[in-house]
This record gives structure tokens, sequence and C-alpha cells, in this order.
């Protein structure tokens, strides 16, 4: 049986550690063959704004811009309903391929048989 993964990303910029490392646990996940699902709260959605990923920085790691990429491209990137309303943001302004969704689909997603929910 093939599991899948979710990864909750609750920090941004204000914590750029926490941040990158669930992104690049994220990315690396992907680029094995494993089934991603990216949520994006609190302060982390703001990443899924054009732009902001590319003002991410931290030292010795992989530029963020990059991650989310490889994340846009092969995985499930979704922002919280209400993170993004506290926020103003649509889904007009994320990155396309970026949907918003609310809590009850992320306990559906992380109750699934196969799957495997991390936090950072």
């Amino acid at each position: 049986m093939s599991r899948s993964l979710v990864v909750k990303v609750v920090a941004g910029a204000e914590d750029p550690e926490r941040c990158n490392q669930g992104f690049t646990v994220a990315t690396n996940a992907v680029v094995s063959g494993v089934a991603v699902s990216l949520w994006l709260t609190g302060e982390a959605t703001w990443l899924a704004v054009a732009g902001r990923a590319e003002e991410f920085s931290l030292p010795h790691a992989t530029p963020l811009s990059d991650l989310l990429s490889t994340l846009l491209a092969e995985a499930r990137v979704t922002v919280c309903t209400q993170c993004a309303q506290r926020r103003g943001l649509s889904e007009a302004d994320l990155l396309p391929n970026v949907v918003i969704r609310g809590a009850a689909s992320f306990v559906e997603e992380i109750m699934q048989p196969d799957a495997q929910a991390l936090v950072y």
C-alpha cells in the first residue's frame, strides 16, 4: 500500500528554519515519489502569494521559491480558509494551483488510512 504525506506549515518568515524544514520535507517526499499535500496556515499563508517565497531567505538552505515550484508542480497545495480570510486573500490572490479549503478538508485528508501528517 502506498502512503501519502500531509504537511502543514504554520510558520512563515518569522520562524524561517521551521518554515523551511516543512517545505524541505514535503519536497523531498515528492521527489521520492510520495503523494504530498502541503497546507499553508498562519503566517505561512503569505508564501502562496506571488513574490513572497522569493523574498524568503535562510542561509545554507535551498531557496524556498525552488521548493515551492516543485511542490506546485507535483503536490497539492492548500491555504487554510480562515487564514486566507484573516489576511484578506482569495484564490485570485494566490499562485496558480493553490486552493483554499477549510479545516474539515484537512481532517479528512489526515484521517485517511494511508496518510501520515506532519506539522511544522
